[in-house]
């Protein structure tokens, strides 16, 4: 099975544009915002009583491994699950995402997709969000994520990519085996009512072992909960089954580090995240330590000579 790499629609994310490309993104957004009237505005700012169930508030005041651990599941290595979001957020999210696209197709407007595998969604960051959603971010993820994936650079997390996608009848069917355009990736099941779409989890990789095989222990199907969040890092390998019956919606944020992304440019290797490079890596020392070992024996041993040989 071969992974994708899930891209943002528009090209290479914001650190890596020119500045053309970005002037033309920002009037882009100018130009929805200024037309676009949102159905829920207490979207726009974060309230995080209306936001977030207590016991995910109780663990950011908290702040602490223990306080995180107690309220997260991890199922399999680095898919880390939790109750996060309160239903009725869920639902205006949900409702918000849908008077978005009435009015894309009312106005005839057109606009980019949230990545390159979705047909169906839409980037909330690009009709008025992005400020809620970085504090989403700064100051929710962030914490988790420094505790969680620092060897992805998830104690630097400094931009995001923040959309919704549907899937079900005349949607998105399915999503297709890949990684993210991500260090860290939060994925919260919005609803609403829906049979199948189980995310299917394969490992972390780097890119030059995307397409290496799974171990066993790699091999994960979440079945997803409406409100539950799923936290892995961004290079972890993964798709979601098809939707067999109604309607799926989930939020998804791309968190990304502009200090990781500048160091993966000059690291020779992976070993500290991908599970391929660990591999080599450990298998480099162990042969490195035989031969030392085996090098040492030799010139300890009694007949050692010049000539590597034994006088009668």
């Amino acid at each position: 099975m071969s992974a994708n790499q899930g891209n943002e629609n528009g090209g290479q994310d914001n650190s890596t544009q020119g500045a053309s490309t970005k002037q033309l993104h920002k009037e882009y957004r100018e130009r929805i915002i200024s037309t676009y009237r949102p159905l829920h505005r207490e979207l726009y700012q974060m309230t995080p009583g209306s936001f977030f169930v207590p016991s995910f508030l109780n663990a950011i005041s908290e702040n602490t491994e223990e306080g995180f651990r107690n309220i997260i599941s991890e199922p399999s290595p680095g898919v880390l699950t939790f109750d996060m979001l309160q239903p009725q957020f869920c639902k205006m999210l949900v409702d918000e995402a849908e008077n978005f696209e009435n009015w894309v197709r009312e106005t005839r407007t057109r606009i980019l997709r949230p990545n390159t595998m979705n047909a169906y969604g839409s980037v909330l960051d690009d009709f008025g969000m992005e400020r809620m959603l970085d504090k989403l971010m700064k100051d929710y993820i962030l914490p988790m994520s420094t505790i969680f994936f620092p060897e992805v650079g998830g104690a630097t997390l400094d931009y995001h990519h923040g959309y919704v996608v549907e899937y079900g009848t005349n949607r998105d069917d399915h999503l297709d085996f890949h990684v993210d355009d991500s260090e860290v990736t939060l994925n919260v099941c919005l609803g609403e009512l829906f049979t199948g779409g189980e995310m299917f989890f394969r490992g972390v990789r780097c890119d030059k072992h995307l397409d290496s095989e799974s171990e066993s222990g790699e091999i994960y199907n979440y079945s997803q909960v409406p409100g539950r969040a799923v936290l892995h890092c961004g290079y972890h390998r993964h798709g979601a089954l098809s939707t067999t019956s109604g309607h799926r919606a989930n939020m998804l944020l791309w968190c990304r580090s502009s200090v990781f992304r500048d160091m993966r440019k000059y690291e020779r290797n992976a070993s500290s995240w991908c599970h391929v490079c660990q591999k080599e890596k450990e298998e480099k020392q162990r042969r490195f330590a035989v031969q030392r070992t085996s090098s040492q024996t030799d010139s300890s041993s009694p007949c050692f000579s010049q000539t590597d040989s034994c006088s009668p």
